[in-house]
């Protein structure tokens, strides 16, 4: 099998064109795409969660940021790369490691993802629901009602196919951008110190390795954008052959930037504002933290803006995390046997979406943000663990071996999964 794939590698390597083209506007739109399907739901929380655990912890996250998103996105999208012309990530399971493998990656790849948009789901409509009531003073429709017609809309959005859900998704970064940097900027005149009080407190190393270790998980999953990866990947080798691995390194590198220093502004901005009894305040109270700013500043301007800016997040990351959960049940009914047309798979994986995401919506259970946890430890894995072993045991990967960042990669996702497991026990 790996002999079959090399030999068509060569034969696209040989209509691959001889020399890597400029950056361009497809380049930018996927660039924008991971950005939005990253940053989202769980920017919100960031602030709250970083900043919990004081001043040194947070610097020591912040300057982690880059090299733990960017070499662990790199590293599974050359791990899709490295497969045949057109192989989604879970294709590529199955050349490298076997239909059982495969079958077994495809299964925990969807259950990992699918809860997420479930999670989204509920969110969006209880955003709008409460923008409807708070803001705008009209009474929501009933919430089956509202829940549906705000998942059909962007299930609209998806049935225009991959390349316009990525343009839909770079487009809707601008305002998200803007809006992210307005609330920094907005909070400058209102920074007391916040979380410099806690500078002078030196934590002792077993305190400070014990806040890391809680915390690493909370930063990778805040940048995390697994779920466009195998798309992404996908793409890029149909587009630019075998400089597809320089060029998406080039994307995902401009892209972990732009969500790094745009993140960790809005953050420090944050939590330069509330004193850490405050960011645990609003933790208690199972608040975004554009909730609690709305209330806490008692502002019209942020309590308008902070449900829109809640809606364009859980809408971009939906989107986003859609397209890693449908290629996941697709290769779960390929992988069964049946067999159906492209159009018919597209039609069955739609209505399944929509009808799943609706009841759920509707149903508004609390348990979702357990089953986000559960799914946490094998995002981790696949997006951490399995393209390190890849490079060990894939001849195809192999001149990525010898390289430090992979140790790192290793020991982050390791991290993450420890942590993970040890606060469901806890």
């Amino acid at each position: 099998m790996n002999d079959q794939a090399n030999s068509v590698e060569q034969r696209f390597e040989t209509a691959a064109p001889a020399q890597l083209s400029s950056w361009n506007r497809h380049d930018t739109t996927w660039m924008l795409g991971l950005f939005g399907t990253a940053i989202g739901a769980g920017t919100l929380f960031l602030p709250i969660n970083a900043g919990l655990g004081g001043f040194w912890p947070l610097v020591i996250l912040a300057l982690l940021a880059f090299p733990m998103t960017f070499f662990a996105h790199r590293g599974l999208t050359r791990f899709v790369l490295s497969g045949r012309e057109g192989a989604d990530i879970t294709e590529v399971v199955e050349q490298h490691f076997g239909i059982k493998a495969g079958a077994l990656i495809t299964l925990l790849y969807f259950f990992a993802i699918f809860p997420i948009l479930l999670i989204y789901s509920v969110g969006l409509t209880n955003t709008v629901a409460s923008f409807l009531e708070h803001q705008l003073h009209i009474t929501p429709p009933p919430r089956a009602l509202l829940s549906f017609v705000l998942i059909l809309g962007l299930l609209a959005v998806v049935r225009c196919g991959e390349q316009v859900i990525v343009k839909a998704m770079s487009l809707m970064v601008y305002p998200f951008i803007v809006a992210l940097l307005f609330l920094a900027v907005y909070l400058i005149p209102h920074w007391n110190g916040g979380i410099l009080s806690t500078a002078s407190q030196v934590p002792a190393p077993s305190a400070l390795l014990h806040t890391l270790w809680l915390a690493i998980p909370v930063m990778v999953f805040s940048f995390n954008h697994s779920p466009i990866i195998s798309a992404f990947a996908v793409d890029q080798k149909r587009r630019y052959g075998v400089h597809a691995d320089e060029r998406s390194s080039q994307i995902l590198s401009r892209a972990h930037l732009l969500m790094v220093v745009m993140v960790l502004f809005f953050v420090f901005s944050c939590v330069l504002t509330l004193s850490p009894e405050q960011l645990a305040e609003a933790k208690a109270q199972n608040l975004s933290i554009l909730s609690y700013l709305a209330n806490h500043f008692s502002n019209p301007t942020i309590a308008f803006a902070a449900p829109l800016i809640a809606f364009v997040a859980i809408s971009k990351s939906f989107l986003g995390h859609y397209i890693g959960a449908s290629e996941g049940l697709k290769g779960l009914i390929v992988k069964s046997g049946k067999r159906p047309g492209a159009k018919a798979l597209d039609r069955i994986v739609a209505a399944f979406m929509l009808v799943v995401c609706w009841i759920v919506a509707t149903l508004n259970p609390s348990i979702l943000g357990m089953i986000e946890t559960i799914g946490g430890p094998v995002i981790a894995a696949i997006l951490f663990l399995m393209p390190m072993y890849a490079i060990r045991k894939v001849p195809a990967m192999a001149r990525y071996r010898g390289q430090a960042s992979n140790v790192f990669v290793t020991a982050v996702g390791l991290v993450a999964i420890s942590a993970l497991i040890y606060s469901l026990a806890a």
